[in-house]
């Protein structure tokens, strides 16, 4: 993989919509030329529905705001406390197809877990990362003319009741996880080690 001039952004605490939006924006304005980009968020409580998602896997929303939303996969949750991890990438300059690209996306995650003495899997048929068979990040993308947005929601600090309010990614009796629960590592370093890590393992040539 050869990364362009990666452009990082932290976004801070703001609305799921808002920054969909944007991604669906800045996706097509592209014209093959602009550097990929690295954003980083957290969202207040929103359900998300992927387009292969069934309404009936929301079990119990409790005032839980409800989108449905472009990427792949099915429903999950994202609230304060989850770091949300935004890839918008030219795929067709990179050479990958959507296999490729969920394949290097989980293998970024297995190894930043790995930094902090975590073993985390991926699970075939499944995308995401599970550690100890529970799911501490899940994966969903849109692919657009040769380019991808959305990306890893990882779930580090965070009130894991509102995933017992849905089928989470629309596997029954699914669990979750959080890194809190594994070991105390803070947001910004999880942020500065996924851009250190990110920067080690992938070219910046132009």
């Amino acid at each position: 993989m050869r990364l362009k001039n990666l452009e990082i952004k932290d976004l801070g605490l703001v609305e799921y919509q808002d920054v969909w939006q944007r991604m669906q924006v800045v996706t097509n304005q592209k014209s093959g030329s602009e550097p990929d980009e690295l954003w980083f968020a957290e969202h207040y409580p929103v359900y998300t529905l992927g387009h292969a998602a069934e309404e009936e896997n929301i079990i119990s929303n409790k005032n839980i705001p409800v989108v449905r939303t472009d990427r792949g996969g099915q429903v999950t949750y994202h609230g304060p406390g989850q770091l949300m991890i935004y890839f918008l990438l030219n795929l067709r300059r990179l050479g990958w197809g959507p296999k490729r690209l969920i394949c290097e996306l989980e293998e970024v995650m297995i190894n930043l877990l790995s930094k902090y003495g975590v073993n985390a899997k991926r699970r075939i048929g499944a995308p995401g990362i599970y550690v100890q068979g529970k799911k501490i990040a899940s994966i969903g993308l849109k692919i657009k003319k040769g380019h991808c947005y959305h990306g890893i929601s990882f779930n580090i600090d965070m009130d894991l009741k509102p995933f017992d309010g849905i089928v989470t990614c629309g596997i029954d009796s699914l669990e979750v996880t959080q890194l809190k629960d594994l070991e105390n590592i803070s947001m910004d370093k999880i942020k500065q080690d996924l851009v250190n890590m990110l920067k080690e393992h992938y070219s910046q040539a132009a």
